[in-house]
């Protein structure tokens, strides 16, 4: 039976099925990155939590974001700078953004060891090998990451259009370096080779994975911001600022990260699909390619004769 396209739905169903089971194996995988990625967002804490008690020191009343000298306030001197410098802080956004970055890695090879049924006898053991493999892989990750930002953004400022069809093409190049080992621009070369003449198809199915995680994405994040101005408040006035923003960000990390794994896990279903429909082209065009034999004739019989 040929393998054909399927409905964006079924793949995030298949997501779940995949990763039934596995959830223990997921959270051990995730739960570094996580808990670096809250880190990485703590000294921001710090540093509010020190402008907040700057500005409600006796002497300074705060009007939004003007702070005015009550009559006949003694000095308080020059503002204290915050714990946490600019080049600090700048570095820490960026090694977020790197963790977050490579969630993606982590995930598909978790999710490859997964589909494969490769599992080593410990949940630790288990964890150890997907990191093991990810980060061989991370030079050649990363690689294939700048090759897809670069032809994107050149086709974005070229015309729109191309550099949207280049985001599509390239999409699974990273899905081919795990787990067909396809490095550099082969990666690149064999994503746009399988969406040949599905690009519509695919195209449509990838925009409904990123339209449901944003989507989720926004909502979680509205549900956190609307907790913490009722528990921020109750934080300020605890005292425990720091913790409470250290526990948001690692509750938030963890439901984000968490939600990027089901995506990836429901597009390297898609991209399964689209190598089996691939393979099956290719021993189509090798079999009408073949001339037809016809039986050898027999020599004794025409010495005979």
């Amino acid at each position: 039976m040929q393998t054909r396209i399927k409905s964006s739905f079924i793949y995030l169903a298949n997501a779940v099925s995949d990763l039934r089971g596995n959830w223990a194996t997921l959270a051990l995988v995730l739960s570094p990155l996580v808990l670096l990625s809250a880190l990485c967002v703590l000294p921001d804490a710090l540093n509010l939590q020190h402008e907040l008690v700057r500005k409600f020191e006796p002497g300074v009343r705060t009007i939004g974001y003007l702070r005015i000298q009550t009559p006949y306030a003694p000095d308080i001197g020059t503002p204290q700078p915050p714990l946490f410098g600019r080049w600090v802080l700048i570095s820490l956004h960026l090694a977020f953004t790197a963790i977050t970055f490579m969630v993606k890695l982590v995930s598909l090879c978790a999710i490859k060891r997964i589909r494969s049924a490769e599992r080593k006898g410990r949940l630790l053991n288990e964890t150890i090998e997907i990191y093991r493999e990810a980060i061989s892989l991370a030079p050649a990750f990363l690689w294939i990451s700048l090759l897809q930002v670069i032809a994107v953004v050149v086709g974005l400022v070229l015309l729109v259009a191309p550099g949207l069809l280049a985001m599509v093409w390239l999409y699974f190049s990273s899905v081919a370096l795990v787990f067909e080992n396809q490095r550099s621009w082969l990666a690149l070369f064999r994503s746009r080779d399988l969406m040949r003449g599905r690009t519509i198809k695919v195209a449509v199915r990838i925009v409904v994975f990123l339209a449901l995680w944003s989507g989720y994405n926004w909502w979680m994040g509205a549900g956190f911001l609307g907790l913490s101005l009722l528990i921020g408040p109750i934080a300020i006035w605890s005292g425990a600022l720091c913790m409470t923003i250290f526990l948001f960000s690692l509750i938030g990390s963890a439901i984000a990260y968490t939600t990027i794994a089901f995506f990836i896990a429901a597009g390297v279903r898609l991209y399964q699909d689209l190598q089996a429909i691939a393979a099956e082209n290719a021993v189509a065009i090798q079999e009408t390619s073949m001339p037809a034999t016809a039986p050898l004739a027999n020599p004794g019989a025409s010495a005979i004769d």
